[in-house]
């Protein structure tokens, strides 16, 4: 799979790279995070929630909506799944990484997902990006076979356990945490996911 740098054109389509601030504090954080064997996500940390940064995130990236920060670090070179969100998502690489995306309008009717469309993008440690919306994305891949550390700004809320019932029918099927509709692969074996990620679970 040929490898494009969020720099290029054809990134524009998944999201942006956020020019006007830079986040020293929250990167000098993420230094002291661990980056263990398997992928963990933690969607809301206490350290980086702390920073100054968080205002400027909040009120210049999200309009002043209450907001989260976590990470998601580890080791992982597979598609597995895609995600997406009723709002943009917020990266910032505290490692080299690179993102596997998709194109929501590209889920079918029957909600499934042909992985040939997945486009991959190198993004360098200490850039931040915007994710937006309508782009599927999951967690990250390393580089070379190493690690990956990368920050993970979300509405307030996001990705946490669900505490409500809705039917189980259409797209409701697809809510796996609030505010996140995933569908897997069936070779990640991800309980209680649809299982609608046709072609090969993409491999770097």
């Amino acid at each position: 799979m040929k490898i494009l740098n969020v720099n290029d054109s054809a990134f524009r389509k998944y999201g942006k790279i956020l020019k006007n601030n830079i986040y020293d504090e929250i990167l000098d954080v993420m230094e002291k995070v661990e980056c263990p064997r398997e992928v963990i996500y933690n969607p809301s940390v206490k350290e980086l929630e702390n920073t100054y940064e968080i205002k400027v995130l909040s009120n210049e990236i999200y309009g002043g909506m209450p907001i989260q920060i976590g990470y998601c670090n580890g080791h992982n070179n597979k598609l597995n799944a895609v995600e997406y969100h009723r709002d943009s998502e917020v990266n910032i690489a505290a490692t080299d990484l690179i993102l596997l995306l998709g194109y929501q309008p590209d889920i079918t009717d029957d909600f499934t997902y042909d992985s040939s469309k997945i486009e991959a993008f190198f993004v360098p440690k200490g850039t931040a990006i915007e994710v937006y919306a309508t782009t599927l994305h999951y967690a990250p891949c390393g580089v070379d076979g190493n690690g990956f550390k990368c920050v993970v700004v979300l509405p307030k809320g996001t990705n946490t356990d669900i505490d409500f019932s809705i039917p189980k029918e259409g797209e409701n099927m697809l809510l796996m945490a609030r505010n996140k509709w995933l569908i897997a692969h069936e070779d990640a074996k991800i309980e209680n996911a649809v299982n609608g990620i046709q072609g090969i679970n993409i491999t770097l």
